[in-house]
């Protein structure tokens, strides 16, 4: 019945990752903070899962902190965005290295709106956004659960360097890092942590490179029913190397965030198939160097490939 939980959890990751289009020489990179949530490192069910996801974010930055946004140089700089995703994973049947091999890829469309609060500038754009590939490895040892997952961005989405609103990065990205959960289903505790690195290669509209950016994702929640669980989610996101090139006109412009908020999640059984309707939202605080806010995502998942071993609720 547990088991769409953890589907949730892994494709989520890749979902969000390229969402937040004022990510490039905004004062992050491509790694979106809580995209890792609850049971991060439990393996998914074998076969094909699809998990859809509806996504919202405002930020806004300090309007006496100015900030570059392609080939624009604003005073703050206020966002929205909303996207939806959809992520196929595919879970080997076959173990691999011990453990359950997954992959993941990421298809999104949705909407960005920036605005400079220190002008009557103001852009938005509708359009696809990057591609995010991934793959993880997993392994169990009873309530033990550990990771290891690689990520990148394929810039393919809309991206115009003279614009403000952008719905792509317009550069290639690699993600990288490990997990943990612990996971004791028959008491219906949880706790998660993912570490990660993110490299973000150089922006050939604009010659500007996002330095190495270090993430880390947390969650702990609790089954207070046999299909339903709540908790808490929270990250921590730093970077800890300097933006470069001719167009990283404002020096090093590292940039950190933490967040924080509530998860919910409720198990069912649709056609037969484990399934689950999870939400969390994040309040943003210590932030430097970037916009901040709030955000929150509203996720279906569905196991394709392996039918539910116990029937859960209907929805």
């Amino acid at each position: 019945m547990k088991a769409a939980v953890a589907c949730f959890a892994t494709a989520v990751f890749v979902s969000v990752s390229a969402l937040e289009a004022w990510a490039d020489e905004g004062g992050s990179g491509f790694w979106l903070p809580g995209s890792f949530a609850a049971q991060a490192a439990v393996p998914v069910a074998r076969g094909l899962t699809v998990e859809m996801s509806y996504y919202h974010a405002t930020a806004n930055a300090d309007p006496t902190l100015n900030v570059t946004r392609g080939n624009n140089l604003t005073s703050g700089l206020n966002t929205t965005s909303d996207f939806l995703s959809v992520t196929p994973t595919y879970a080997l049947a076959t173990p691999g290295l011990g453990g359950q091999l997954e992959f993941s890829l990421t298809l999104l469309m949705g909407n960005y709106s920036a605005a400079d609060p220190g002008t009557t500038i103001s852009d938005s754009m509708t359009a696809v956004g990057d591609l995010s590939p991934s793959a993880t490895q997993k392994w169990t040892l009873g309530v033990h659960n550990f990771m290891a997952y690689a990520a990148a961005n394929v810039p393919i989405g809309g991206y115009d360097p003279s614009r403000l609103a952008t719905t792509g990065l317009g550069y290639w990205a690699v993600d990288g890092g490990a997990g943990y959960t612990y996971f004791d289903e028959a008491n219906g505790h949880e706790f998660s942590a993912v570490l990660g690195l993110t490299y973000n290669f150089m922006n050939p509209n604009t010659a500007y490179q996002t330095g190495i950016d270090l993430h880390l994702d947390l969650s702990a929640s609790q089954y207070l029913s046999d299909n339903f669980y709540a908790g808490v989610a929270g990250y921590f996101y730093n970077q800890i190397t300097g933006d470069s090139g001719s167009g990283a006109v404002l020096g090093a412009f590292l940039s950190r965030v933490a967040g924080v908020g509530p998860q919910i999640g409720y198990d069912f059984s649709l056609g037969g198939r484990d399934s689950t309707l999870a939400a969390r939202a994040y309040y943003e605080f210590a932030a430097q160097n970037r916009p901040y806010g709030w955000n929150a995502w509203l996720t279906l998942s569905i196991a394709l490939g392996a039918p539910a071993k116990n029937a859960a609720p209907a929805l």
